[in-house]
């Protein structure tokens, strides 16, 4: 099962600052989150990043995720 750190902004939705969720890959989990979550990709918006152990992914949609992966989902920075 991966664990997704859940980023500050969408604690309200999750209750919590971690979830662990059974997905084959980044786009399973998305899925996973989105079910269990309703309205979770909408919150978190078109734009992100996603860390995979640690290590930022540019295309992480079928990567595939092995027990205990640590997945965050980064919402896009703004300020200037």
């Amino acid at each position: 099962m991966a664990v997704v750190l859940i980023p500050p902004a969408l604690r309200a939705l999750t209750g919590a600052e971690r979830v662990t969720l059974a997905a084959a890959n980044v786009r399973a989990l998305l899925s996973a989150l989105e079910a269990r979550f309703p309205g979770f990709g909408a919150a978190l918006g078109p734009r992100f990043a996603v860390s995979v152990d640690g290590e930022i992914r540019s295309d992480a949609d079928y990567d595939p995720l092995a027990d205990a992966t640590e997945v965050a989902f980064l919402p896009p920075l703004s300020g200037g």
